[in-house]
């Protein structure tokens, strides 16, 4: 491992989104966060506001599935941040994806980031293992032309699992330094953390964060 413990740690957006997750849960997911130097702190919507002072706040957005109207979507986007959330992580329409209505996909990235301009920034979940090869390029292609600040590999709730090496290299190769890589869903080891990161990845979304940081002591 290349980067010290803390350099990993700045990477990290320290994440909750179980359903049934409590208001607890999420004070102790800060507390830890803190205690850890992640970047990030993720929750849930509903969750919004928490005290996080000395950590960026990040919700999620048609979370999981993507299946929800750009209206909706924009709206929900809207409310988190003024609430308090700093980043916006949104799911892709899948099923426009997987129809090829780019339009429509480019359509709903651009709804949200109208009603969250920058600063915020806006992280665009494409479910990459959901899709080919040519579909996460042009999923990648439209959260650019949308505005968007990153693209994310995975929720890490489908069941065609979350993030790949694969998917991160061609995601990086597609949109280069414009748009920055969050891989997300499955990673479990630091191992695989630094796998992800050696394929362009300079955002990691973690639940398991003290475990993987525990592996560099």
């Amino acid at each position: 491992m290349t980067m010290t413990k803390h350099d990993l740690a700045q990477m990290i957006d320290h994440t909750l989104l179980k359903p049934e997750a409590t208001s607890a849960d999420v004070a102790a997911l800060v507390d830890q966060g803190l205690e850890l130097g992640v970047w990030s702190v993720c929750v849930s919507p509903a969750m919004l506001p928490i005290e996080a002072q000395g950590l960026r706040v990040a919700a999620v957005c048609g979370f999981p599935s993507g299946a929800h109207s750009s209206v909706t979507k924009a709206a929900e986007a809207a409310q988190a941040v003024a609430c308090g959330a700093q980043e916006i992580d949104m799911v892709i329409n899948l099923g426009l994806a997987k129809a090829g209505e780019w339009r429509g996909v480019g359509h709903d990235i651009a709804a949200v980031r109208a009603c969250v301009p920058r600063p915020t920034v806006l992280k665009v979940i494409i479910e990459s293992a959901v899709l080919t090869d040519e579909e996460i390029v042009q999923a990648c292609q439209q959260a650019e032309a949308a505005g968007a600040d990153f693209v994310k590999t995975s929720t890490g709730f489908h069941p065609a699992g979350g993030a790949s090496v694969h998917a991160v290299e061609l995601m990086k190769a597609t949109v280069g330094d414009r748009l920055q890589v969050k891989a997300s869903g499955g990673i479990h080891t630091l191992a695989q953390a630094q796998a992800m990161i050696d394929a362009g990845a300079t955002r990691l979304g973690l639940s398991g964060t003290a475990k993987i940081l525990a592996e560099m002591d």
